[in-house]
């Protein structure tokens, strides 16, 4: 009884503690280890002409961790990556698909004719297989090429830990742990990397929230399906000299609305069916240093860029199978992919979208890389058969950003189908690979469908809204 009366008596005295010295405790110890650190520096520490050297690093920090400077010169930074991207991928685009798909794919077939290769052979294995394939590196090799080496070079620079340190008292704001932001940087590079990632978050409740959370982090998979369509849709509604910039804001909205949308959520969890208290942690930043140029390039081509573009090619190859069968195998007289289109296309439309749209991504869930090459073939396989544009096979003349547009539109594309499709981008189901690692670092198949189920929930409603408002003011 004694030991029990004493348990109470220290459960009640810490719970008043905790109320007279407040939640900044942790903070506040922090900052006066380092403050007492700095004074007994300045004090132990001799200087050859009397006066402190400048300090360079904590120069740049006093602007880049700014609470005025911080946000916008992040915002500013990724405006101009995403501008150098833009205006930089659509000459090498255009020139790797005349060669892939313009000239390879013809001498293809008529190889396989000159072989009296059967049809169905050909079509999977040309028109299906390689055919997604070549659209897979026309398509997304520019950008990554660009992208990922310049991300990179500001990864090496020591200023993504930057973005981190903003965007912790956020975190902490809304309930969630300060080191999701870490997990959040993580995400945008793979989602399956920051779930992985999550495993620095010591506390199980906050750990699962930076999990079910990261996947409105936009990945690798995703930054092409953004930059390309804000290029045709969003760029296209500026003068010709703004179109990159503009391009270039929009990508940066959806990437902040995932940032926005990682925290409501985390909110929403941290005081529903993850009820707590967020715990408190100290981040060291590292210093700056010049950029590896050289190495951090080959790094990122090789670690980034190529790693990113073979998984895209090793998934593409069954997905165009996939897609020529389901465009060739007719029930009834029509094909699988137009049953399915025709019958989804009155509630794809209902939400900004279009029955092509809903089919890529079910073909795409492997991986997020062949969601554009899956649309792009889909869209032509369907104007085709409809007549539109005068196909008669599979093939458009892609040679350019204008000739991709040009599919899409004869698709029936509008602008409202360009932003539903980059917020649909952002909110949906995980890829395969990032849903698999969700299950082995829970462990529970509860929350692995909560983690792929309420992205794809989010993303119908918001894509639902922005219709209803375009076709009300429309």
């Amino acid at each position: 009884m004694n030991d029990k009366k004493n348990t109470n008596e220290i459960l009640k005295l810490a719970d008043e503690l905790r109320w007279e010295i407040g939640n900044d405790f942790h903070d506040a110890l922090a900052e006066s280890i380092h403050a007492d650190a700095a004074q007994i520096a300045a004090v132990a520490v001799s200087y050859d002409d009397k006066k402190p050297q400048f300090d360079m690093d904590r120069t740049i920090d006093r602007i880049v961790t700014s609470p005025w400077l911080g946000f916008p010169i992040m915002f500013l930074l990724l405006a101009g990556v995403f501008w150098v991207t833009i205006e930089g991928s659509n000459i090498p685009s255009g020139y790797l698909a005349s060669i892939l798909v313009d000239t390879v794919h013809p001498a293809l077939k008529a190889f396989a004719d000159s072989i009296n290769t059967p049809f169905w052979l050909s079509g999977v294995l040309i028109d299906g297989a390689y055919l997604a394939m070549a659209w897979v590196i026309a398509v997304m090799l520019p950008p990554m090429a660009i992208f990922f080496p310049i991300f990179s070079l500001l990864e090496d620079f020591g200023y993504l830990p930057r973005v981190a340190f903003n965007m912790d008292n956020l975190y902490r704001r809304v309930g969630a742990h300060g080191k999701q932001a870490l997990t959040m940087s993580m995400g945008f590079g793979c989602n399956a990397a920051g779930v992985v990632a999550a495993r620095i978050i010591d506390s199980p409740r906050e750990r699962l929230i930076a999990i079910i959370t990261n996947n409105f982090s936009l990945c690798n998979g995703r930054w092409p399906t953004q930059i390309l369509i804000a290029t045709i849709f969003i760029g296209a509604t500026a003068p010709a000299h703004l179109a990159g910039i503009v391009s270039a804001g929009a990508v940066v909205g959806v990437a902040v609305l995932g940032i926005f949308s990682s925290l409501v959520v985390s909110w929403f969890l941290s005081r529903t069916v993850l009820k707590g208290e967020a715990s408190a942690f100290s981040l060291e930043l590292p210093p700056y240093r010049p950029p590896r140029i050289l190495q951090t390039l080959y790094t990122s081509l090789i670690d980034r860029t190529l790693f990113v573009l073979w998984r895209a090619i090793v998934f593409a190859f069954p997905a165009g199978i996939v897609i020529w069968l389901v465009a060739n195998i007719h029930i009834g007289g029509a094909a699988v992919a137009e049953i399915f289109i025709d019958w989804t296309n009155p509630f794809g439309i209902l939400i900004g979208l279009n029955g092509v749209i809903l089919l890529a991504y079910i073909i795409a869930i492997p991986a997020n890389e062949i969601v554009i090459p899956t649309v792009l073939m889909l869209t032509v396989l369907v104007s085709s058969i409809s007549g539109v544009g005068g196909g008669s096979g599979v093939m458009f003349e892609l040679d350019s950003i204008e000739a991709t547009s040009s599919i899409l539109h004869a698709g029936g594309w509008t602008l409202l189908t360009g932003i539903c499709l980059m917020l649909f981008s952002l909110l949906h189901n995980p890829c395969s690979t990032t849903i698999y690692t969700i299950y082995k670092e829970t462990g529970s198949v509860k929350w692995t469908l909560i983690s792929t189920f309420l992205p794809i929930a989010m993303g119908l409603v918001v894509c639902f809204t922005v219709a209803q408002l375009w076709y009300l003011l429309a």
